[in-house]
Formats: structure tokens, sequence, C-alpha cells
């Protein structure tokens, strides 16, 4: 069974259609990367799969039911934008206030165990307005996770975060499905942490999911390049971009060169044309170049 399976989905407002066939399946127990540019539907469908929006077609099914089903509409933890806290009631204060709305038995001891699978048992007495951004986004995830829902819906946890911020959370993603037996769907523009957590990715463009894969189809599909540098910078991709077809400076000042066969091809062309080749090495394209190839071919570019 899967956590998600969505099927022809569509959202209009007005003339504008948002979202437009689009279908999608999480497996349980995944992380699920949805990505996509700003405008592209994700925010949308996160809504719409929450029960937040009502769908202009299609269907949704969480757990292999309708998503309108109260039993499980139970099932769902959201954190979409910002949490809906009380910035002068402390951090305890106001997660016992969800657990009383949610009508959560042993309330006491549910917000004790979300605060330590959040990392902020040391920060419940702090007042809210006085939380970092890091620690406000772990304290919406905490106020998601009352009642051990079996489904995160968590619209971009990380943006904004400072690297240690990002490290904590990528570690409270990985626990609650690890740990807890849960299944996140999480989107992202950070894709590089991503990257780091995620077992399945959909990307959305235009209202659609245009790629679906899992992690490792993911590392398969990223292209393999050469990167160098080189005694005469300039010539030596002048005389690569003659014999390969995409030669590119990389942030690093790096030539890389995709699709030759060795390094060692590369080290006897240029030995041959009178250059000195003094570092280089092999490597892959991550998720964020992935994605950024893979618009400009829907681009035509």
């Amino acid at each position: 069974m899967n956590a998600i399976e969505i099927r022809n989905l569509s959202k209009n407002f007005g003339e504008k259609q948002a979202v437009c066939g689009l279908n999608m399946t999480v497996p349980m127990g995944a992380i699920y990367g949805f990505i996509g540019e700003n405008g592209s539907g994700k925010s949308t469908t996160e809504k719409m799969i929450c029960g937040l929006i009502i769908p202009s077609g299609g269907e949704i099914k969480l757990f292999g039911r309708a998503h309108t089903d109260a039993d499980v509409r139970a099932k769902v933890g959201v954190l979409i934008e910002a949490p809906g806290c009380f910035p002068n009631y402390s951090v305890w204060n106001n997660l016992m206030l969800q657990a009383a709305n949610l009508s959560i038995p042993n309330a006491e001891e549910e917000v004790r165990k979300v605060l330590k699978t959040v990392r902020m048992e040391g920060a419940a007495s702090n007042k809210y307005k006085n939380c970092s951004l890091g620690m406000k986004q772990r304290i919406g995830i905490a106020m998601a996770l009352l009642g051990s829902p079996a489904l995160l819906v968590l619209d971009e946890p990380i943006n904004g975060l400072d690297a240690d911020g990002m490290r904590i959370m990528r570690e409270v993603l990985v626990d609650v499905t690890k740990n807890h037996g849960c299944t996140v769907l999480v989107s992202s523009h950070i894709l590089g942490e991503l990257e780091k957590i995620a077992t399945h990715y959909g990307i959305i463009r235009g209202g659609k999911i245009i790629r679906e894969m899992t992690a490792a189809e993911l590392d398969a599909s990223c292209r393999t390049y050469v990167a160098l540098r080189a005694s005469d910078m300039e010539k030596t991709k002048t005389l690569l971009s003659c014999k390969y077809l995409r030669v590119e400076e990389d942030e690093s000042e790096c030539i890389r060169v995709y699709d030759a066969e060795s390094p060692e091809e590369i080290v006897s062309y240029l030995y041959e044309k009178g250059v000195t080749v003094s570092e280089i090495g092999t490597d892959k394209i991550g998720l964020e170049e992935y994605y950024i190839d893979l618009m400009k071919q829907k681009e035509g570019r």
C-alpha cells in the first residue's frame, strides 16, 4: 500500500489552472522530495492532500482510502507556511493547546515525546516569540507530530535556516521515518539538503509531475563528468570544446567535461596540444544540476 496515490488531480482558480492532470505515488515510509519552481503547483497540491483546498477534479487516496475520510484525516500531520502559535505563550503551552484542540489523551506525555523528537526538550519554557527561525520550524513539526500521524506534509521546512538548523532538521525527518514509522512529503528549494535525506523524488512543472524516481534511480541518471585544472585554462577550454559536446566551467573554476571516456583520454589529448594538466578527477552531478538540466530539456534549450 502507498501512503499517497493521486490520479488526474486538477485545481482551477477562476480561469487559472494551478494543477493540471497531476499523478503522484508516495510509498509508505518514504521521504518524498517534492521539487518545482515557484508557481509550479507544489503548495496547491499539498493543500489539496491535506484537505485545505477542494480539488476541481481527480482523486487523492491516502493509505488506500479517500483523503476526505475522517479516520485517514486523523493520520495526517501538516506544516504549511508557519505554525499557528501564540507569540507570548511558551513552547510547552502552545503544544498543550494544540494537544487539547486534537483531544489527545495523556497530553503532557505526548508533548514531552514530540519535544524530544524535534530536539526541543530544553526550550519548552521559552516564549515562542523569542525562538529562532529554526526552533520555530521544529515547533511546527512538533505540533504536526502530535497524535502520532502516519503522514507528515511539510512545505519548505528548511528554507531560511542556517547550516546547524538544516542539520538538525535533516536528523528530525530521518528520525520520524526510521523510528516513528512516518511517511514524509517535503517540498524545498534547497535541493542539496533534500538530496541528503530523500528516498524518492517528484518533480513538478506547470501543475504536472514530469518525473518521479527513487534516490537510486536519480543516482543512476546523474551524468558523470571529468573535472580538471591546467596550465592555460582558456586554451584548455577552447581545445576541449572542439572535441567534446559539453564543456563548461564550474563555481570552483574547474573545467568540466561531460561524456568523456576517461580522464586519461583527456590528459593525453591536451598533452599532444602542449597543455599540462595539474589536477584531474571524476565526479557526478547532484540533484540540483540534474533538476536544472531537466528544466532546460523541457524548455527545449
